[in-house]
């Protein structure tokens, strides 16, 4: 596509706001993936574990006729320095840990295989978010996602069926065990 873009005079951005997640589960770096687009931008709170942020790369040309847009459109903020403090923070000692949260969330997506009343294929799992199903037909998504957050568990519900859970710093392997605990004595308890 980028090729395509190129033979026709046109600039490609990439919206990689989770990229280092996917660099990380395809085992590349992000330059790999950045290689063929013009500019990038990327989220530091997404995986990465800031409080808040997005970052965009480009020429030099790109980032000026950004920041005039940014200022033109009344953008802007004082004192960023405390946040681009965590966004340096992020990128030099978060993205090693990502595996972590990827790891984490196949041994939530194994663990949910095994609730009876819930379905998931735990191979369509290859970063930090969980997609799932209540096949239950004694208990809908939107009570079992109630039942959830009244004992400190919280998921999202995406769709009439279907759940999310998102795996992130800060949860470890011992929060999933008990994560699917929980599940177990709700979907039991209905």
């Amino acid at each position: 596509m980028a090729a395509l873009a190129k033979e026709h005079g046109l600039s490609v951005h990439l919206d990689g706001a989770r990229i280092f997640n996917a660099a990380v589960a395809l085992g590349v770096e992000v330059t790999e993936l950045t290689r063929s687009v013009d500019s990038v931008s990327f989220c530091l709170s997404k995986g990465l574990s800031a409080p808040v942020g997005s970052a965009v790369c480009g020429s030099g040309e790109f980032i000026a006729e950004a920041r005039r847009t940014r200022k033109v459109l009344g953008g802007g903020m004082r004192q960023a320095g405390i946040i681009a403090a965590a966004g340096i923070t992020a990128l030099e000692e978060m993205v090693d840990r990502i595996e972590d949260d990827h790891k984490n969330a196949q041994r939530l997506a194994e663990g949910i295989s095994q609730i009876e009343g819930l379905s998931i294929d735990p191979a369509s799992v290859q970063t930090n978010i969980v997609y799932f199903d209540v096949k239950d037909e004694r208990i809908t998504a939107g009570k079992l996602v109630g039942e959830l957050d009244k004992r400190g568990v919280k998921i999202l519900r995406v769709a009439p069926s279907r759940l999310r859970a998102v795996t992130h710093y800060g949860i470890t392997a011992e929060d999933i065990d008990s994560v699917l605990k929980t599940l177990r004595e709700v979907i039991d308890g209905v």
